[in-house]
């Protein structure tokens, strides 16, 4: 690794210098919602540090979809092929095994991004051991990333150590890039967004809380009669909830919004829906930022509320807030699950995938965690939100 900077800029990491007569940076990160939303602080700092190159995400269709309905430092999307550790990709709603790799789309893809001539490749997605040699074949005149010890090397490494916030471990990717750490701007829907959503908000409550229940790892759940429970607490307290979540969440958003109803009291029914399927992902960023606050399961969309600049509560096994939680407290709360061994089999889940795999149980991690406290946190936040935005 070259010698950082004599007094380098302050960032997370070490600021080292600047790469020469870049126009053109590539940016590798699959994955979902959430796996893009960590890699923004950097790549705002990497536009800062570099305001006359493009930047090219190399992802995935969710992450095509932020880009063009928000205002941020993405200028275009490229699909990455199916490869192995990259980008596995759905098919008919499931995962590619290792053999259903299309070598030809690979190839296809390498030729034009090496067309592209790429000055900079930058690769945020793991430890490098599929992404560092898939990286290379980009043919970029530089690469920095992460790599753990049996990964290719780049030219600039940083040490991939699991446990650590995801957001500052791109943000010293960008470092060593020459990009020092900025403060970000929150992302900004499109106006187009902004129109959509009019209708979803009823004037009459004091308050839009969003809800989202969900999360890819059905470990990460917090139960739904939990969430249910919170919803008519808070709707209660004259507060309207919106569930939200994608398609394949329906079912599960539609049960906490039934269960809330319930324990609510006729002329408060109304203040609860699922709104699950109703919104592209520029509609429900523009949902997310005209919401007062946002409780959700740790997941893309909470993610994504806290870039937009909403505050949020997070349910968190403590694993996932080490990586995935908020640093600050002023507008974020965490709610942290300490169970550290599978309730079924007892193996210890704080083991990462490549040391100790996943046991096969997927019973929830999230216990302990009270709603009232839950509850009382959203309302905490609520009188924050509405003194910030002078309502």
């Amino acid at each position: 690794m070259e010698k950082p900077l004599t007094n380098p800029t302050p960032g997370v990491g070490p600021v080292l210098e600047k790469f020469s007569d870049v126009k053109r940076i590539a940016v590798l990160r699959g994955g979902g919602l959430g796996d893009l939303i960590y890699t923004y602080p950097a790549l705002h700092a990497v536009k800062n540090a570099y305001p006359e190159a493009t930047i090219t995400l190399l992802g995935t269709p969710i992450h095509a979809a932020v880009a063009a309905a928000t205002e941020g430092p993405v200028d275009d999307v490229e699909m990455l092929p199916v490869a192995r550790g990259v980008h596995d990709g759905p098919r008919n709603g499931e995962r590619f095994e290792d053999d259903a790799e299309d070598v030809a789309a690979q190839e296809a893809f390498f030729e034009a991004m090496q067309a592209r001539e790429f000055d900079i490749a930058l690769q945020m997605h793991g430890g490098g051991r599929f992404s560092n040699p898939f990286l290379l074949r980009l043919g970029a005149r530089h690469t920095v990333g992460t790599r753990t010890r049996d990964a290719e090397p780049l030219e600039r490494n940083l040490d991939y150590v699991y446990y650590q916030n995801e957001p500052d471990r791109w943000l010293e990717v960008a470092g060593l890039a020459g990009a020092p750490t900025i403060i970000s701007p929150p992302l900004l829907p499109g106006p187009e967004h902004q129109r959509n959503i009019v209708g979803f908000r009823d004037p009459r409550r004091t308050s839009l809380v969003v809800v989202h229940p969900g999360a890819t790892d059905p470990r990460r759940r917090w139960p739904a009669s939990y969430f249910a429970e919170a919803a008519a607490g808070l709707a209660a307290q004259g507060a309207q909830v919106l569930v939200v979540g994608d398609r394949s969440e329906k079912a599960l958003t539609q049960e906490v919004a039934e269960l809330a109803v319930r324990q609510l009291a006729p002329n408060d029914r109304q203040a609860v829906r699922s709104v699950a399927g109703e919104l592209d992902i520029g509609d429900l960023a523009a949902l997310l930022a005209d919401a007062t606050v946002m409780l959700a399961s740790d997941s893309g969309p909470r993610h994504l509320a806290q870039a937009v600049g909403t505050p949020t509560v997070g349910i968190y096994w403590v694993g996932n807030a080490f990586n995935a939680g908020p640093r600050g407290r002023s507008l974020h709360r965490v709610h942290m699950s300490w169970v550290t061994q599978c309730p079924v089999c007892g193996a210890d889940v704080t083991q990462v995938g490549w040391t100790a795999p996943h046991c096969g149980h997927d019973d929830t991690l999230i216990r302990g965690i009270a709603v009232a406290d839950v509850v009382q946190d959203v309302l905490d936040l609520t009188a924050t939100s509405l003194l910030l935005r002078g309502r």
